[in-house]
């Protein structure tokens, strides 16, 4: 376009032509066409006639060489990979957006996919997700998870939980902050990496705030003062590769009308194998191994330990 411009302006303030000669003639050089002159040139004219066609093939290379590199270095082929990811993102519901992919973010994202939930990782290294570019079912997105716009890329109004462990706490609590204004109902887990900033990340809106150094000296220590305790907890959670699964069932998930129903009318451990360990009250507060004879109540979860074909059975039974 603007080698048109210039072309007429140039023409008719050289040659005086009207503003259609102008056009016509300036549209017939820089295509090459060549149906000759509509008016003779003057030697000016012609010196930016030479001008106008040798720019114009410059500006034509330069086009060329920017589409050629967008192709070949695959710059075209990454926008159309993006464009696809974000598509099969928007079908995603009742997922989980896990931010920063270091080490934390790729653990939590093993636990999430070992009970088959489903994920998105936003990281802005794209080095990091480099050994999954290309891996099905892996939904990542190559973007700075502190941004707006890339936690609703993300599907962050459609999303159960989020999951952010960022290296910087200021980072963690900008993201905290923006999530729970976006999306009221989300569960949200923070890393924090300073005591002092477990307080702020509360105030921003995160349900837990988890600390892992601390965590885990904490847990290196304990293996010494009880290891087999530990070694038994770490069965429990999944953690030692064994096949046990710890899963809640909410009062409102259970296909029974449980109203005066107690624990033992359930009757789990007998149609499933798996065992009612816990229960956690509508006030928050946790019964571990709960009287058998407890009559349920609204807002009250069970937590059922078993292994995965025990749960499985569960699933179809109860749930």
């Amino acid at each position: 376009m603007l080698p048109v411009c210039i072309g007429v302006f140039g023409y008719m303030l050289i040659e005086n032509a009207n503003f259609l000669d102008a056009l016509f003639m300036t549209i017939t050089t820089i295509s090459t066409v060549g149906y000759g002159e509509v008016f003779p040139l003057s030697t000016s004219g012609r010196v930016f006639t030479i001008f106008l066609i040798v720019g114009n093939l410059g500006i034509f290379a330069y086009s060329i060489s920017l589409i050629t590199r967008f192709l070949v270095e695959g710059d075209f082929f990454k926008q159309i990979r993006i464009i696809r990811m974000k598509d099969r993102i928007k079908k995603l519901e009742n997922h989980v957006i896990v931010c920063g992919f270091g080490r934390n973010g790729q653990s939590a994202c093993d636990m999430l996919k070992k009970h088959q939930v489903p994920y998105v990782i936003l990281e802005s290294k794209k080095e990091l997700l480099e050994m999954y570019l290309n891996k099905e079912h892996f939904y990542y997105l190559n973007e700075d998870a502190t941004k707006d716009e890339s936690l609703l890329d993300a599907g962050i109004e459609r999303a159960r939980g989020l999951i952010t462990t960022l290296p910087n706490d200021a980072d963690n609590v900008f993201v905290t902050l923006t999530a729970r204004g976006l999306n009221t109902k989300l569960t949200l887990i923070s890393r924090a990496s300073n005591g002092s900033s477990f307080t702020k990340l509360k105030r921003a809106g995160a349900d837990n705030v988890i600390m892992p150094d601390r965590i885990g000296g904490a847990h290196m220590a304990s293996l010494i003062v009880r290891p087999d305790v530990n070694e038994f907890v770490d069965i429990l959670s999944g953690q030692a590769g064994a096949d046990v699964q710890l899963e809640e069932f909410s009062y409102e998930r259970l296909k029974k009308n449980l109203e005066g129903i107690t624990i033992v009318d359930l009757n789990i451990r007998k149609l499933s194998g798996a065992n009612v360990i816990g229960l956690k009250q509508g006030d928050g507060s946790y019964i571990v191994n709960p009287n058998i004879n407890m009559v349920l109540e609204k807002d009250m979860k069970l937590i059922i330990l078993g292994n995965s074909a025990q749960m499985e059975i569960l699933k179809t039974l109860i749930d």
